[in-house]
């Protein structure tokens, strides 16, 4: 798959570049799809892991220094008006997971990354939400190992289960964490 540019053309619609669908279809981030889609980015910059284009419905979010990851992403605000904030949990259930490199599926219900990136919105007022800010999200890393020893059949967790084991970071430690949970040399 080729990466798209900004000023890449639609052919046919005079003077108007994918930016102009980009800014249409995805400018509501606190949306649970796309702020989904945006915390793997942010962490796929942090560790400097966005070489190739995202592939929907790959079996990882992410490839990193030989390792595989996914990102799991929660908010206690949604884009939509709320009577109460949202309960934050995680679905980290094993699946049947489709291979896009080998274009093959998971004979068994998997975990099939190496480890797992918990992204937080924690922000709680609409009014100071800002999904582009960093300083409002938190960070938590697991080794898939530890998901299957703490976690093992668990669909999903709470955020107060995920933070007995592991507490959470900031974006600018992110990368150290992720390398010391899957116990990568510097």
């Amino acid at each position: 798959m080729e990466r798209l540019h900004a000023n890449s053309p639609i052919l046919g619609l005079s003077h108007v570049t994918v930016t102009d669908f980009w800014s249409w279809a995805y400018s509501d981030i606190l949306s649970n799809r796309n702020r989904a889609v945006f915390a793997e980015f942010i962490v796929g910059y942090l560790l400097d892991a966005l070489d190739a284009p995202r592939i929907e419905w790959d079996a990882v979010d992410l490839r990193y220094r030989g390792k595989t990851l996914e990102v799991k992403s929660a908010g206690y605000i949604q884009s939509w008006p709320q009577k109460r904030l949202s309960r934050v949990s995680f679905n980290i259930g094993r699946k049947y997971s489709w291979f896009a490199d080998s274009n093959s599926c998971s004979p068994n219900a998997v975990r099939p990354a190496d480890g797992y990136v918990f992204c937080l919105f924690v922000t709680t007022e609409h009014e100071k939400a800002n999904v582009l800010d960093l300083d409002q999200w938190k960070f938590w890393t697991v080794s898939s190992m530890q998901m299957d020893r703490e976690f093992k059949d668990c669909k999903s967790i709470s955020l107060s289960k995920l933070s007995q084991i592991r507490q959470p970071v900031e974006y600018h430690t992110l990368k150290r964490e992720v390398d010391q949970t899957l116990c990568l040399a510097n």
